[in-house]
């Protein structure tokens, strides 16, 4: 698959999306053991297709530490934003590199730390043709894969409503992934959830995941 998509991008197909869609597919008790969540077991309905704005799960840390899963419109709004959602740029992907310095996703950075759980992501590339041939991308053995994220709280102010949003966090492409794109989402070691969720971390884990971390 890898040279066939490598054949059609040489051939002046053209780049889709970074990350703009993944599948959550798992059940509670899956991601209440990997995460630790706190509350009481639920049923969650599989998503294989989710795409900007759709509401996704969301892992966050409580005023307690604890962590809890939360629903969140996925494209981030920042708390500060006083234009109507539709002149927003597109924010459902933060470029690891920048996220410390641009505004829209600096004050997540520093307070709203959070973890997408995904069984995947599609990539895919748009042929000369119209067509687009799209590869899944997820952890060989069915894993849970851990995103890593930022969050925020905005007010509506034509409403009043409180959103919650998100955004997945993107780095550099593996050498498994680049066929199909330059971007990637960042994907945590199970070892650095705790620490990315509590701020202990910062961009030292921003980078791309080990090729034998996933397959295509």
């Amino acid at each position: 698959m890898q040279r066939g998509v490598a054949a059609r991008r040489a051939n002046g197909g053209k780049l889709g999306p970074t990350c703009g869609r993944f599948a959550q597919g798992y059940t509670w008790q899956e991601i209440q053991g990997l995460y630790d969540l706190t509350g009481a077991a639920r049923h969650l309905q599989p998503r294989r297709n989710l795409a900007p704005p759709d509401p996704v799960d969301v892992v966050r840390s409580t005023a307690k530490g604890a962590a809890e899963l939360v629903s969140m419109r996925w494209g981030l709004v920042p708390y500060w934003w006083k234009r109507p959602l539709k002149r927003l740029p597109a924010t459902f992907n933060a470029r690891a590199e920048s996220i410390i310095d641009k505004p829209v996703f600096r004050h997540a950075f520093n307070r709203h730390r959070c973890i997408i759980p995904a069984s995947g992501y599609y990539g895919w590339i748009s042929t000369r043709n119209g067509k687009q041939q799209p590869c899944f991308i997820s952890a060989p053995d069915g894993a849970v894969l851990s995103f890593a994220g930022l969050w925020d709280r905005w007010k509506n102010p034509e409403t009043g409503a409180s959103v919650l949003s998100c955004t997945i966090i993107v780095t550099d492409a593996n050498a498994l992934t680049r066929p199909i794109h330059d971007r990637m989402p960042v994907v945590l070691d199970n070892a650095n959830i705790g620490r990315w969720l509590s701020g202990a971390a910062g961009t030292e884990l921003l980078r791309p995941a080990p090729e034998n971390r996933l397959r295509m």
